[in-house]
């Protein structure tokens, strides 16, 4: 039985080489992500996210946990319900692999482009992400870098378990 099309996500993913200049004092979503399972391309994954508010630090927003299948040709199934906020707290707290980032909007010729800048053990890294529900042409940015849609090192779930920074300047 085919996949509902519905239920799946075109993206195209691009390393971003000068996050700090494109995004200058804006400010983004923390996001944290635990991977509560992860393998052949399949991960479940709950997601914490956090708005920026008029103090300079973050108030709590929604949070979801997400089925995803594996990746081909810039297409993903995915499944995602939102959670209760303190679940999904309590969820992370238990999962061996987290990855957490900063995520941007930006607009682009027209296009809305996700730009996550990652912390931690996946710091220096900024990927753009530009995301539909249906295959589409896009122009790419000039401030986009090379094209990581089909490199699995660039997964949040393979991020969050081997970080960039332990590859990266191999």
């Amino acid at each position: 039985m085919d996949a509902d099309p519905t239920f799946y996500e075109y993206e195209r993913r691009f390393l971003v080489p000068d996050a700090a200049a494109l995004l200058g004092e804006e400010r983004g979503n923390l996001m944290v992500q635990a991977y509560l399972f992860s393998r052949n391309g399949y991960a479940v994954r709950v997601r914490r996210t956090h708005y920026p508010d008029q103090a300079g630090g973050h108030r709590e927003g929604p949070a979801f946990v997400a089925a995803k299948g594996p990746r081909r040709h810039g297409a993903r199934e995915e499944y995602e319900m939102e959670v209760p906020p303190s679940f999904a707290t309590e969820l992370i707290k238990r999962a061996e692999h987290t990855v957490s980032k900063t995520r941007y909007q930006v607009v682009d010729g027209g296009e809305t482009w996700d730009v996550d800048v990652f912390h931690g053990d996946n710091h220096g890294l900024a990927i753009a992400e530009c995301e539909s529900r249906s295959v589409r042409r896009i122009e790419v940015p000039a401030w986009c870098g090379a094209e990581v849609t089909d490199d699995p090192r660039y997964n949040n779930e393979n991020l969050a378990e081997t970080p960039f920074t332990r590859w990266a300047a191999s």
